[in-house]
Parts: C-alpha cells; sequence; structure tokens
C-alpha cells in the first residue's frame, strides 16, 4: 500500500465514522505561548479541551504536520542514528470533543488496524494505565483494560506506569490516561529467541508505539491536582511513518515510499550508496528527515534565523549540511536540489510545497551557503586553537566559543581534533554549554497561577472593530510571574474593545476605570487559546464590578494607518514588481510598519519610488474601507481576497477592501485611506534568499520625518555658510578631503619608511628572537604597515608597538613572525589579550597579528616591559 494510500484510507475511515476531515494546521503555532511548534496532533485543538472555542463538529480527524526538535518533546539527536524518530512527522488522528469515549475509540482503532489494514492481530500489543501511588492516586484504568479484552488475549494487554501510558499536554491543563498500541515486525527468528511483551516500550527499532489513544478526564491544575473535567474527550494519534512501515513490510521508516525518493537522490547527487556503510546512511537519514523540516517551515512561513522558532529551523539545517560535510563530502551546496523530489511526492497532500517550491530551494541554497563559509572559518579558527595550544588536549571554554560564537559543531571539532591527534575536554564544554542553557532558561522562566473565575460568561465577545471604550465585566483573572516581567495580571473581559495582538499588529493598551474612579492600566493585549488576553501591571481593586474599558485611542489610530499602508503596499508591489509577489510576514506598530515579502532582486531607486507613488495615490484617492465580517472563506476567495500561507483561516473570514486591494485580515483598519495622510518607505532589503523587506512611516511619523530632514537641511546650510547649492558645496568638501587625506596617507607611509630603518637598529636578540617593543607615533594602518615591512626582512621577528593618539586612548599591536607562531607556539592575540588589560582594554587578532585598544595610556611602558616576558 503506498503512503498516499496509507493516508487517505485513514481519512476516509474516520469520516464514514461521521468525522469531518479536517486539514492540516501550519506548524508554528501564533497563539499558544506554551509552544514553538505544533509537537502534536492535539496542538491545534487546544482551544477545544480547554473549553475556549467550539469545534465545527464534536468529531474531528485529519493528519498533522508535528515538528519536535525543542522543549519536552525533542527527538532531535536520535534523527538518523535509529530508524523510527524524526524531526517532522505526520500524525494521523481522531478526535472526539464531549461526545464519545473509551468504548468507540478502541473499537474503531482495532477495526482500522485488523480489518482494513489487516495488520497481523498477533503481531500487536496494548498498554493501559497501571495506576500510580504518588499525589495523585489514580486507580488503574480497568475500563480500557475491559473493553481490550473484547478485542486481544490479556498477555498481550500490558499495564504501564505514569510516564508511558498517563498523557499530559504540559504542566497544566487537560490530561487523562491512555492506551498505546505497539506493533513487533522482527523476524520469526528473533521472536523465538526473547518475548515481544519485554520489548515494548524499550526503544526496540522493531517493537514501537504505532497509535496512542488518550482519554482526557482531568485538568491538571497549578497546584498539581488533578479535577474531573466536566466533558470527556478522545485524543489520538498514529505516526504515520511508522504505519507505513508496518504496511509496507519494512524493517525501517527510512524504507517507506515516504522517504526512499529522497534517497535515491541524495545517493545520485552525493555519489553514495545507502545500507552500506553506518557512517553514510546515518548521514542520508539525517539529510532525508531534515530537508523534510526545513522544507515544511518554510512552506508555513517560518525562515531560519537567529532567534526562536526561525533558530531551530536553521539548526535544523546546519545539522544536514554539516553531515553532507563530513560523511558525504559535500563541500557545496546540495541539499536545496533535494526539494524537487519532495514536492513531488507530498505535493498532492500538501499544496503548500509545490506553490513554495522556488523559495523553499532559495532560502535553503543560501542558509547551505552561508554555513559552508562559516565552516570554512571555523576550520582556520580551529587551527589557530590548536597551533597556540600548549597541551594535546583543547579545552572545553575554547571549544564552547567556537560553537557558540561560530556556529561550529562541536562533534566536527572533535572529529578534526581526533584526526590530528589531540583531545577535547567535553566535561568543559558541556560545562560550559550547561551554564548557557541555564541563563537562557532562567530568563524565560515563567510562573501562572490557575484562573479565578468570577464570572462563568462562556462567551468572550470582541467588539473593537466598532468601539474604543465599553462598559465590562472581568470574567477571570490569574497571576503570571516572570524574570523578564516581574509580576502581572491576566484579565479575560465578558466582551473587549481591545484589539489582541495578531496578523502582525500589536495589541492595543489602554486602561480599565471602575466606578469608583480608580484606573488599571492595560499594557498590552494577546490571544492564547482562543481567549483574549489583557496584561496588567495592577489588579483591579473591585473584580466584582463593572468597569469602563477605554482603548488607547491615539495609538490605535496610527496602527489602524500603518496596518491599512500594508495592504496597499502588497498591492502596490504586485503591481509594480509582478505578481510573483507574496506577504511573508508583517509588524505593524503604531510608530511604523514592515513588510517582508517575496522577491528575487533589490528593488530599484524608480520601484521603489513607483510604489510610493502607488500607495500615496491609493491614499490621495480616499477609498472607503469596505468590510465583511464572517463570510464563507469560499466566498472571499471568489470575490479576490488573497490567502496568505502559514496563516489558520477557519470557515468564516473577514474580507477587507480597499478599491482593488481584498485581502483576508482580522486586524483593524482606518475607515479611509484619506485619513493615512501620506506613506514614505524608509528602506528595503534583503531577509533572506527570494524574501525582500520593506520599512515605512505613515501619518504623524511622516510629518516627524520631514520636519526632522528639514531641519538638518537648515543646519548643513548654515555650516556651510548659506550656500545656495548645499549639494555642490559638500561634493567640494568631499573632493577636497579626499585630496587632503591622500597627502596625509603618503606623509605616514614616508614616515613609516623612515622610522623603519631606526626600529631595525634598535632590534635585540633574546633567546634568537629578534625583538622590540616600542611606542611609535603612527596610526593603526600605519604600525601595520611598519610591522609588515620589517618582517618581510627579518626572520623570528617579535614586535610590540604602542601608540596614544588621545589622552584617554591606547593602542597596542603585536606581530610575530609565523614561524615563531608556529614552532614555539607564541600568540600575538594572547599577548595583546593579556597587556591589553594594562591600558584598561583588550583585543585580539590571528597568531601572528593582533591588536588592543584601551583607554589608558598610562599602561603603556609597563605593557612594553612586559613584553619582553613573553621570551624568557
Amino acid at each position: 500500500m503506498k503512503s498516499q494510500d496509507i493516508r487517505s484510507t485513514f481519512l476516509n475511515f474516520f469520516q464514514e465514522k461521521s468525522h469531518l476531515v479536517v486539514p492540516s494546521a501550519p506548524m508554528v503555532t501564533k497563539d499558544d505561548p506554551t509552544l514553538m511548534f505544533v509537537n502534536s496532533g492535539m496542538a491545534p485543538f487546544k482551544e477545544y479541551f480547554l473549553g475556549n472555542g467550539k469545534p465545527k463538529k464534536n468529531r474531528l480527524t485529519d493528519s498533522q504536520k508535528c515538528l519536535r526538535v525543542s522543549g519536552k518533546h525533542n527527538d532531535l539527536e536520535e534523527v538518523g542514528y535509529d530508524t523510527y524518530h524524526h524531526t517532522l512527522f505526520e500524525m494521523l488522528g481522531n478526535w472526539s470533543f464531549g461526545d464519545y469515549f473509551k468504548k468507540e475509540a478502541i473499537a474503531w482503532a482495532w477495526e482500522l488496524l485488523t480489518e482494513v489494514y489487516k495488520i497481523d492481530k498477533d503481531i500487536l500489543y496494548v498498554t493501559v494505565f497501571e495506576g500510580s501511588d504518588d499525589s495523585d492516586n489514580l486507580n488503574m484504568d480497568t475500563e480500557a483494560y475491559d473493553i481490550w479484552k473484547q478485542y486481544i488475549s490479556e498477555d498481550r494487554i500490558l499495564k504501564g506506569n505514569k510516564k508511558d501510558n498517563f498523557w499530559e499536554m504540559g504542566e497544566q491543563g487537560p490530561c487523562g490516561p491512555c492506551s498505546e498500541i505497539h506493533v513487533d515486525i522482527r523476524t520469526p527468528e528473533e521472536k523465538a529467541k526473547i518475548d515481544g511483551k519485554t520489548l515494548v516500550n524499550e526503544d526496540h527499532p522493531q517493537v514501537v508505539e504505532i497509535w496512542n489513544l488518550v482519554f482526557m478526564q482531568y485538568n491538571r491544575k497549578a497546584n498539581g491536582s488533578l479535577e474531573e473535567l466536566p466533558n470527556k474527550h478522545i485524543d489520538t494519534g498514529m505516526g504515520f511513518e511508522r504505519l507505513c512501515m508496518v504496511l509496507q513490510d519494512v524493517k525501517s521508516n527510512y524504507d517507506t515510499d515516504v522517504f526512499t525518493p529522497i534517497i535515491r537522490e541524495i545517493e545520485a547527487i552525493t555519489n553514495t550508496t545507502y545500507n552500506k556503510e553506518e557512517k553514510i546512511d546515518i548521514a542520508i537519514r539525517v539529510i532525508s528527515d531534515h530537508v523534510r523540516a526545513v522544507a515544511f517551515s518554510i512552506a508555513d512561513g517560518q525562515l531560519p534565523s537567529n532567534t526562536g522558532a526561525g533558530y531551530v529551523i536553521r539548526r535544523i539545517l546546519r545539522r544536514a549540511v554539516r553531515y553532507g560535510f563530513t560523511f558525504l563530502n559535500k563541500k557545496e551546496p546540495f541539499i536545496y536540489r533535494l526539494v524537487d523530489v519532495l514536492s513531488k511526492k507530498m505535493g498532492t497532500a500538501f499544496p503548500e510545497l509545490k506553490a513554495q517550491k522556488q523559495l523553499i530551494e532559495n532560502v535553503i541554497k543560501e542558509e547551505e551557503t552561508s554555513f559552508l563559509r562559516a565552516l570554512d572559518q571555523g576550520l582556520i579558527l580551529l587551527d589557530g586553537i590548536i597551533s597556540s595550544s600548549k597541551t594535546k588536549e583543547i579545552s572545553g571554554d575554547k571549544a564552547f566559543e567556537l560553537y557558540d560564537t561560530y556556529g561550529f559543531p562541536i562533534d566536527l571539532t572533535a572529529l578534526i581534533l581526533s584526526e590530528k591527534g589531540y583531545t577535547l575536554d567535553e566535561i568543559g564544554f558541556q560545562e560550559e554549554l550547561q551554564k548557557q542553557k541555564n541563563r537562557s532558561r532562567a530568563a524565560s522562566e515563567m510562573s501562572t497561577d490557575d484562573w479565578t473565575v468570577l464570572h462563568n460568561d462562556a462567551v468572550e465577545e470582541f467588539v473593537g472593530y466598532d468601539l474604543l471604550e465599553t462598559n465590562v465585566k472581568i470574567t477571570k483573572f490569574r497571576k503570571v510571574t516572570s524574570k523578564k516581567d516581574g509580576e502581572m495580571y491576566q484579565l479575560v473581559f465578558n466582551l473587549t474593545p481591545f484589539y489582541p495582538e495578531g496578523g502582525g499588529q500589536v495589541g492595543d493598551k489602554g486602561y480599565l476605570k471602575d466606578t469608583h474612579g480608580d484606573v488599571v492600566y492595560i499594557l498590552d493585549t494577546k490571544k492564547e487559546n482562543n481567549v483574549i488576553i489583557h496584561f496588567t501591571k495592577n489588579l483591579p481593586k473591585h473584580l466584582n464590578e463593572n468597569f469602563k474599558a477605554v482603548v488607547d485611542a491615539k495609538q490605535r489610530y496610527r496602527t489602524e494607518c500603518n496596518h491599512t499602508a500594508t495592504h496597499l503596499l502588497h498591492q502596490a508591489l504586485r503591481e509594480v514588481l509582478g505578481s510573483h509577489v507574496e506577504q511573508k510576514g508583517s509588524s505593524v506598530h503604531s510608530k511604523y510598519l514592515r513588510f517582508d515579502f517575496s522577491h528575487f532582486s533589490k528593488m530599484t531607486v524608480e520601484e521603489l519610488r513607483d510604489v510610493e507613488n502607488f500607495v500615496n495615490a491609493r491614499i490621495s484617492g480616499k477609498l472607503n474601507l469596505e468590510e465583511k465580517r464572517n463570510i464563507p472563506m469560499q466566498q472571499a476567495i471568489d470575490e479576490g481576497a488573497m490567502a496568505l500561507f502559514g496563516e489558520k483561516y477557519g470557515d468564516t473570514v473577514r474580507a477587507i477592501k480597499f478599491g482593488n486591494s481584498v485581502e483576508l485580515c482580522g486586524g483593524t483598519h482606518v475607515k479611509n485611506t484619506g485619513d493615512i495622510w501620506h506613506f514614505k518607505i524608509k528602506s528595503e532589503g534583503a531577509v533572506a534568499a527570494g524574501i525582500r523587506r520593506i520599512e515605512a512611516i505613515t501619518n504623524d511619523a511622516v510629518k516627524d520625518f520631514y520636519f526632522e530632514n528639514n531641519r538638518v537641511l537648515f543646519e548643513v546650510k548654515d555650516i556651510l555658510n548659506n550656500a545656495k547649492d548645499p549639494v555642490k558645496a559638500v561634493q567640494k568638501l568631499q573632493d577636497e578631503n579626499t585630496t587632503l587625506q591622500k597627502q596625509i596617507e603618503q606623509l605616514l607611509k614616508d614616515k613609516a619608511k623612515n622610522l623603519s630603518g631606526e626600529i631595525k637598529n634598535q632590534l635585540q636578540e633574546i633567546n634568537g628572537v629578534q625583538f622590540l617593543a616600542t611606542k611609535v607615533d603612527l596610526d593603526a594602518n600605519g604600525i601595520k604597515n611598519l610591522a609588515f615591512e620589517i618582517g618581510k626582512e627579518h626572520q623570528n621577528l617579535f614586535l610590540l608597538f604602542a601608540t596614544a593618539p588621545t589622552k584617554d586612548k591606547a593602542m597596542l599591536t603585536c606581530y610575530i613572525s609565523k614561524e615563531l607562531a608556529n614552532e614555539r607556539g607564541y600568540n600575538a592575540g594572547t599577548v595583546v589579550r593579556e597587556l591589553g588589560k594594562l591600558i584598561h582594554g583588550g583585543g585580539g587578532g590571528q597568531p601572528f597579528f593582533a591588536t588592543a585598544g584601551g583607554k589608558n595610556p598610562g599602561g603603556i611602558p609597563k605593557a612594553l616591559e612586559k613584553a619582553k616576558d613573553y621570551l624568557v
């Protein structure tokens, strides 16, 4: 059975059981601060489990894209070394929200596996929760046990502990016991040696869990206690890749048709053969897995970057590049070439791969190129560390600096050291790594109390499209404490005029005022699992009274000007550059807007001018806002609205129209484009391969921009004695400055040349080294030229030059002949770092040339005196 048939059979089976088939949600989460990526099939449905929203139907089924590379569920380091862990995987699931429970979930799972997929019953085991005698004091799940007895012999029903058979979405929230279904695909000879039940949950590559049936019946509170949920739910997740392994009768996920086309392409590109050598096999598995994770992430709108989710994606891709570099001998980009076969294989089930194929290829290729350059630089730095080391063991902090600052992989460091006869202080490295993790963990540490419910108002309504102030009541609140923000309170109202951060638009600020005149300021507004949360430093005194909620109208208005401008900008870019332009992200604040879009080259001055003119023409045209709320998604698309990749849309949407600009958008906007006043682009540049970014301003910010430019112009004219043509006057000054600079450079060269003769006469030999430490009156470039000029004529040279260009600035320059650096282990970088302390500064460089700067010229004599200590 082919993988696409396995997926469709699952969805069709549950559709026939009255489940609604829903598409996979984007992998990057938007309104869930506890998750960076969707890491399980249930994550997109958390709001339903929490009671914050109502699903389209009480029975749903899907195949959800998941990514497990950070936090509690982190499979990254196992990927490639075994045959069944992945970064990206599909989770087949069926869901019941207060509808059916254990009886139906177990019966249908057994029917699908044994009667539809026709898996041999004799290779299946199931587990049930055995209970716990800890603080939860939970009983064994005898209900599930008794149901399973109807389908499978009792010797194949195993009792599992809390770790394996009690599922929790996090430290708080819905949870419950679960039944896992395991499959034993070992050969008859292997089965004869050891009973399969002893290998369940023991990480055996052929005795693996394929399906987990979670029975959500409890809620975990902030204090750790459990309470019964008012409604019981079913949450199941079956690993698609593992199911394919079973149904295609192979022993590895990588031998299924999910991966074999990618593996064949890797073999062809790298001229290697899979299943011949373990190291090569691991590398090929890593690359075939990681390209899927990176490609799907980019398709869902998450580009590689240095922070957050983008950093995780970059790390995954760099891991793949590293394995190709080390074990497949690929020193040039090649992973991007796998995107074509991936999109052909999975593009039907996930059309975003086909639609974004060119962008995905461009981004991956640029990332590969950049990291390969970093590897080259890292190799040079590592050679420097080795050559300057006085022992055969490289310290952990040196290796960590290489890893942390330059992104050089630690296992590659260890491999190279081993090849050169050196060892790595791995304990020291792990200590440095742990320190960094602790710092990061402490910075993001947060504790959240349970919600205190004041009013059972099931529906929280947003009225901010029409109102900026209204009477509200607080329905619930909780305290949140973090190292970053200290103690904060989160409030939920029965209705709210405050727009929550989303769609690139910043959350509203404002205040609450009670009937006594007391005011509490709302510092931010966000959405979490479909609940609008208002952040405040202080808890209102009179919680149960009515409040007037007031949005900061000035900030909202400026933000709306910028948000509407992003829609007009999107239209302008497609008009000026072409229909290939698509929005790839935006950030809308009260002071500025940022807009990311797909385009292959830097915009010209003329294109930027045309875009500005296009937007300002629509502003001058005073186009009215045409808004359609809660219209069917398909109707909006038919009417020309643009949907963005990576966004999660419901059955009904909100469409925003200004003239011919039509977009799906939940944000707030001006009523008329004339309110924007004017639009001004401040910058345009690259974010990633094929992605450009425009930063722009509108309204008051434009007025301030022109006012400031006008003020600067008057000051420049005053400095130029009110020259009639200030541009020409500045150009004249630049020409004169260039001429004078050339004259100065020539004078300094002549000075350095004359000084060179004097310096040579001052050299003294110490232990076979030509040594001199002296103060010179030259600039940094002149000192460098002087050092290298003397270095051409003398070997075994050790020079330390000092200069003090001002009364509070000092500089040291160290030059060491390369033969000295290599043979005796001298290191100019080490010299200036240590002596730099005497001038209250520091620096660094290469073993043969380095500089240090400081603010204490008074330390120069002592630094020159101590330089001799390195030779004796």
